[in-house]
């Protein structure tokens, strides 16, 4: 669990890296002598962003690969400006958006006897799944819940996601794993 103080300061590292990147600049460096060790360590993050309750970009990675701190920053700008599914955020926009930083626990290969077993495995609202099928792989984060609260149609969405046939996940055994996340969101801390 992080700090409050944490938690505010990993959303301003965020909201500093969409500024700068919906304004074209690289956001300015860190000093990390000033940073908290929780913030220094390897992690995994998502960065979303949401205008008036619509999403309006989200991107972010399953391995540790960055110190959380510089995790963030890569994915807050990413999710500004690489998102393929929106438009880059526009200068102007920027304080209108919604900040929301998810830190992602290691992935968990999920066990499961078979296809019909494993809608029962998962747990909504709390599991961030993963499937994933030859090259292809997709991602819900476990906020996807909230919209689809039924464990058989979160399979076949994130099937979609991956490129394939919703019915995929009952057809055949796809890898699957699971983790959680810790959220930080801008309203929360308001």
């Amino acid at each position: 669990m992080f700090t409050q103080a944490e938690r505010q300061r990993l959303l301003a590292l965020a909201r500093e890296a969409v500024a700068a990147a919906a304004a074209g600049r690289e956001a300015p460096p860190v000093d990390t002598a000033d940073l908290p060790a929780a913030l220094l360590r390897p992690a995994a993050s998502f960065v979303t962003l949401e205008c008036a309750g619509e999403l309006r970009g989200c991107i972010g990675g399953l391995e540790a690969r960055w110190p959380l701190y510089e995790d963030v920053r890569r994915h807050a700008a990413q999710a500004a400006t690489q998102d393929y599914r929106f438009e880059a955020v526009a200068p102007e926009e920027v304080p209108k958006l919604e900040v929301e930083v998810s830190v992602l626990t290691e992935p968990q290969p999920l066990v499961y006897a078979g296809p019909a077993d494993l809608p029962g495995q998962l747990q909504p609202g709390t599991d961030g799944v993963t499937l994933a099928y030859g090259q292809r792989r997709a991602t819900f984060l476990p906020q996807v819940w909230e919209r689809v609260p039924d464990p058989q149609r979160f399979l076949s969405m994130l099937c979609e996601k991956m490129g394939l046939p919703p019915d995929t996940w009952r057809q055949t055994k796809l890898d699957v794993s699971i983790y959680h996340v810790e959220k930080v969101t801008e309203s929360e801390l308001e």
